[in-house]
């Protein structure tokens, strides 16, 4: 029976298919979590052996110490294991030390296995009596550093960026006591180093990146249609929950609750709370998937034709039309060496040189929904944000690109629509920016 239901779902996500504009699009599935697994661990393997030692060298790192806890995991703990890998053993301690360019990086694994054989696991039989439990990992950790002597040892400690303050205090008081007087002067806090490791992208994974996104929009697609909405009857939250529950049926997760909201003509749309969706409404939603230790970020908009309309008002076309213009605006600015709170500066006076009103909030996307990297402004920070927004954006970063435009709209008498859009974007090795999909330039719409 099981076999049988795997063998209709398949079938029926490989018919999956909408249309946008002229493009039309074949959502087909994932691979098997096994096969998943194969080329999630193959990405690991090129990271660690290509993407690690430059960026160790680049931040003057001989060794890097990354020790962590069950359940209490430091940010960077997917980035360096394996698919299979849930959580930290007991205690794990990762231990990466450069040998120079022609030996390359020695990887060290105490405790939490050898991932795959990409790491060497140590572990002293020798100290496991039950007074020294718990300590054994440490006095390890010690002989190790002593034997290769590293002149720098940076450690996942910052004010400033969540994913490298992935070091908890537990931790680093006793890192501290396995160190000693010798080698606590040898340590650096070097942000960069586990902030840029799980920022940048490969190219490897792009396919499977564009696949899943693909699954994400032909969700929406079927969402803000008659297929799920039904004039005067169906809430947002219907829509919301509808969404929740295709999202598993496939097979995917998210890393989010969606939401749906609308816009209507003479009503403030701050008074509703899941409204039930007629004739005339503007529908906007937030939605994003997660596989492969992938996640995507969409917001999208729709219309609800009136009775006798066969297309969007031309007010409402403009709206759209406007945020798409923004979009053009900031992906002109983003460009490799520039900092996000630089590249949202040089954004915001262009759009006001263009006359138009909005927002730009815009973030990097990959393993995490809000991912490491540089940040283009907040919804509430339109002059920059220090520290997270100074650090320069990377090649081989992926970003959502989120953002919106308010729009006067002549059909809804001068109100004003705000018309707020995200989709993802790669920043190839070249500095170069491609749209995952292509953009939305047209509306959803509900007949």
């Amino acid at each position: 029976m099981k076999h049988a239901r795997f063998h209709l779902l398949t079938a029926f996500l490989m018919f999956i298919t909408f249309e946008r504009g002229k493009a039309q699009y074949d959502a087909q599935p994932l691979p098997s979590l096994r096969e998943q697994a194969q080329i999630q661990q193959e990405w690991l393997r090129i990271r660690l052996e290509k993407v690690l030692p430059k960026l160790m060298r680049e931040n003057n790192v001989e060794m890097w110490i990354v020790p962590m806890r069950e359940y209490n995991e430091d940010p960077v703990f997917t980035s360096l294991v394996s698919p299979t890998t849930f959580s930290a053993r007991r205690r794990s301690i990762y231990v990466f030390f450069d040998r120079g360019p022609e030996k390359g990086i020695e990887r060290m694994a105490l405790g939490g296995g050898a991932q795959g054989g990409l790491y060497s696991a140590f572990r002293d039989t020798t100290l496991g009596n039950a007074e020294l439990w718990g300590k054994d990992q440490w006095k390890l950790l010690t002989s190790l550093v002593k034997s290769r002597n590293p002149r720098t040892i940076a450690v996942n400690i910052s004010e400033t960026h969540a994913f490298s303050d992935g070091l908890s205090a537990g931790e680093w008081g006793q890192l501290q006591e396995a160190l000693g007087p010798e080698f606590l002067p040898r340590i650096v806090k070097a942000e960069r180093l586990p902030l840029d490791f799980i920022a940048i992208r490969l190219p490897e994974m792009i396919p499977a990146y564009r696949q899943l996104m693909t699954i994400a929009h032909a969700i929406i697609e079927e969402a803000f249609s008659n297929a799920v909405i039904f004039p005067g009857k169906t809430t947002t939250d219907d829509v919301v929950w509808w969404m929740r529950q295709k999202t598993q049926s496939l097979g995917l997760g998210t890393w989010f609750q969606p939401s749906v909201n609308i816009q209507r003509k003479g009503v403030d749309p701050n008074s509703f709370s899941n409204p039930v969706i007629i004739r005339g409404d503007v529908l906007h939603c937030d939605f994003g998937v997660s596989a492969m230790r992938l996640n995507t970020d969409s917001q999208h908009m729709g219309y609800v034709l009136r009775d006798g309309e066969t297309d969007v008002p031309s007010g409402l076309k403009n709206a759209l039309l406007n945020s798409n213009r923004l979009q053009d605006i900031l992906l002109k600015n983003m460009k490799v060496g520039v900092s996000g709170n630089q590249i949202l500066a040089n954004t915001v006076e262009q759009m006001k040189k263009d006359n138009i009103e909005g927002a730009v909030y815009t973030h990097p996307i990959g393993e995490h929904g809000h991912g490491a990297g540089t940040i283009i402004g907040l919804w509430d920070r339109q002059k920059g944000v220090p520290g997270r927004g100074d650090v320069p954006l990377l090649p081989n970063t992926w970003f959502s690109v989120e953002l919106q435009a308010t729009t006067a709209v002549a059909e809804w008498d001068g109100q004003k629509v705000q018309s707020a859009q995200e989709d993802d974007v790669i920043v190839d090795s070249e500095g170069i920016i491609h749209w995952v999909l292509p953009r939305q330039t047209g509306y959803h719409l509900v007949k």
